[in-house]
């Protein structure tokens, strides 16, 4: 088979969706404390290496195929894809590898400064096992939510483009769980800001995010058309979502902020991931409205709660991605002048078929990562000791640091002599943690 101008385009969609993965990295990086920068990069990489092999090995075929009751895709189908050689889906595999991997990164901001890599590591594949996959072949593999899938017949068939519920609910609702059963920093009731250390590598994270999506919504394009009704969409939704959330800010907190202005990109992209196809440019600038100013008043909502959402995972990801999900039973465009949103003269069928989508989603991503993290946690343990949170998870956890100048640079002999010392029992020991634990966060 000659290759094809879709063929060219596919292969760069996915090219730009691997790069979110990195720039999610810097993107969290930046928002977290200075002495856990790289581990938040590095929790981003992991999770592109552990991913990209449980793809090709059995990840794909669970998301295609003759499925097990509609609930997953038989996992030996295409076991290593040797049966994909030769043909063009390998391209298909590749770029829904891209997909499964941001969405896992995502979970990680949420347990910013306080995991364990190991901890990580292995709740990376088993989440992409039990959770993802069965979710993306319920909605796109021919699954329950799919054309013909029992949940279609019952309730009608549900819009998600790029992974509103598949991305972006499932992401936000595992990540609200794990922030839960992880618990809060030390400290972050006395000090719930935990100011970002780089404001700048958000900025730029926001940036190659925000150049990515175009692969991410559009990469499934099947006409110029659409094509074109996705790039538009997928510019305006953020663009809209940018100024509200940084007016929000501005009238609650007094100064509209850098990371405003790049979690509000975030938030609008987000919101216009599982409508980019289906709503016109209007509507893409008014869900963009919408979602700015919701997410804005989202992310504080954690305060309130006690939730150590670190970087507004569930804030942004969950509450934007609810907003764009349900919006398509209120706007969706017509189909041959059939069908549509509430708004279109539609009815409430759509809206019917959004919302049954997002409980499926609540709950199996819920119950699902409940299971899974409460294992790890009660087994390996999630949590770093609080003397290496102290000292930052960076050299507890990769005896590396972000920056070399300092303390900050002193490589991994200084954790050394603290948890050396943390094991002493006389009381100029006691009387040197009690100063280690006052003083948690100064080396942010």
């Amino acid at each position: 088979m000659e290759i094809t101008a879709q063929h060219v385009w596919l292969m760069i969609s996915a090219a730009m969706v691997l790069l979110m993965t990195p720039g999610l990295g810097l993107f969290y990086g930046g928002m977290t404390r200075a002495k856990a920068a790289l581990n938040m990069i590095m929790m981003s990489f992991i999770s592109a290496g552990i991913v990209g092999v449980v793809w090709v090995l059995w990840g794909y075929s669970m998301t295609t195929g003759n499925g097990v009751l509609g609930l997953f895709g038989n996992p030996f189908t295409s076991f290593g894809l040797q049966n994909l050689i030769g043909s063009p889906d390998l391209l298909k595999a590749g770029y829904s590898a891209t997909f499964a991997i941001i969405t896992v990164a995502l979970i990680s901001g949420a347990i910013a400064d306080r995991a364990k890599f190991s901890a990580w590591a292995l709740f990376v594949p088993v989440w992409i096992t039990a959770i993802y996959c069965p979710l993306a072949y319920m909605i796109w593999g021919g699954g329950l939510m799919s054309a013909g899938g029992a949940v279609t017949a019952m309730f009608g068939q549900v819009i998600d483009f790029a992974g509103g519920a598949v991305v972006e609910i499932s992401s936000g609702t595992a990540a609200l769980v794990l922030a839960v059963i992880v618990g809060q920093r030390h400290g972050f009731a006395k000090d719930p800001n935990h100011r970002p250390h780089n404001i700048p590598f958000i900025m730029l994270g926001a940036a190659i995010l925000w150049f990515g999506w175009f692969g991410f919504n559009g990469g499934a394009a099947t006409s110029v058309e659409q094509a074109g009704l996705i790039w538009i969409n997928t510019l305006v939704a953020p663009a809209a979502a940018m100024l509200t959330w940084l007016i929000t800010e501005k009238i609650r907190h007094g100064h509209p902020t850098s990371l405003g202005a790049a979690s509000g990109v975030v938030a609008g992209l987000v919101a216009i991931t599982p409508s980019c196809a289906n709503i016109s440019p209007l509507a893409a600038v008014g869900l963009g409205l919408v979602a700015g100013a919701a997410c804005c008043i989202f992310v504080d909502l954690k305060y309130r709660f006690g939730l150590d959402d670190s970087l507004d995972v569930v804030g942004v990801h969950l509450g934007a991605g609810l907003i764009g999900t349900l919006s398509l039973g209120l706007i969706a465009l017509p189909v041959n002048g059939q069908g549509g949103g509430l708004f279109y003269g539609g009815g409430v069928q759509q809206l019917i078929a959004q919302t049954a989508a997002v409980v499926i989603t609540l709950l199996l991503s819920g119950l699902g990562t409940a299971v899974i993290a409460g294992i790890i946690h009660k087994t390996v343990g999630f949590r770093v000791s609080r003397e290496a949170e102290s000292a930052g998870v960076d050299l507890s956890e990769h005896a590396e640091t972000a920056y070399a100048f300092g303390e900050m640079g002193s490589g991994f002999s200084t954790l050394g002599h603290m948890l050396t010392h943390h094991t002493a029992a006389s009381a100029p020991a006691a009387a040197v943690r009690a100063e280690q634990h006052a003083k948690e966060d100064s080396f942010a």
